[in-house]
């Protein structure tokens, strides 16, 4: 049985992908910041359908706590096989108006937190020679979002780091690949209005929206033995908006 630790997996795409994974019979440790009525929910939801699910508390952009959710991992489940990097913020700002402040948490938490993560889970892959790491950027990681600059550069990062530790594990039998939702009916675009949302579905060739469950599927299939053959790859998954 494979054990998957999905950060920032409290609501949303997070929550979509614990569902996925505990239903295909793996083993969920379901990581969360402060949502903790909603991790505890979800995970008192997926044991109840026999599923073997845990939550770990860490603010994954804080170095010492990702050290010490690796550390609980190891004694809860032997270690992590499949690391989906997921935890994520957004902002709409102006440019001119992005502070130092805004800068540094988007990067902290979009960016380093994976950097983080993966080293920590990479030792007991390399040993198994087995991993599967997935990182979750944005369309926007990929054309750039006006008004979200420190956003679309965190994501765009994500991207370059999957392509370069792809190359890098590729030997050790450890695959990593990006998934770049397009809109998703998230938390994330809850402060859009019905206007704005009718818009972006009329940008997007399918007429829709996305759903988590459409990216957790993705997430799924990179996480397979089908997948194998497949690293280094940025998977979008936005209706045909950005191709």
């Amino acid at each position: 049985m494979r054990s998957v630790l999905i950060t920032g997996a409290s609501r949303g795409i997070g929550a979509a992908a614990a569902t996925a994974f505990a239903r295909a019979g793996c083993r969920v440790m379901i990581n969360y910041c402060s949502s903790t009525d909603k991790a505890e929910e979800l995970c008192d939801r997926l044991r109840k359908g026999g599923s073997e699910v845990y939550t770990i508390q860490a603010d994954v952009s804080r170095p010492d706590e990702v050290r010490k959710m690796f550390f609980q991992a190891e004694k809860l489940c032997g270690g992590t096989d499949i690391l989906i990097n997921n935890a994520g913020i957004a902002q709409t700002k102006l440019f001119t108006d992005i502070t130092d402040e805004d800068w540094n948490r988007m990067i902290s938490v979009n960016l380093s937190s994976a950097f983080y993560c993966c080293r920590e889970a990479l030792p007991h892959m390399i040993r198994q020679h087995f991993g599967r790491i997935i990182n979750v950027s944005s369309m926007w990681g990929q054309i750039g979002g006006s008004c979200e600059v420190h956003y679309s550069a965190a994501k765009a990062g994500l991207i370059g780091l999957t392509k370069a530790l792809a190359m890098e594990e590729g030997l050790s039998g450890i695959t990593v690949n990006c998934v770049a939702p397009g809109v998703i009916e998230t938390d994330m675009i809850s402060h859009l209005s019905s206007e704005d949302k009718k818009a972006l579905m009329e940008e997007t060739p399918t007429g829709s929206l996305g759903t988590p469950e459409d990216i957790a599927g993705a997430m799924l299939f990179l996480a397979s033995d089908s997948s194998s053959f497949i690293t280094g790859q940025v998977i979008g998954v936005n209706g045909g908006f950005v191709v």
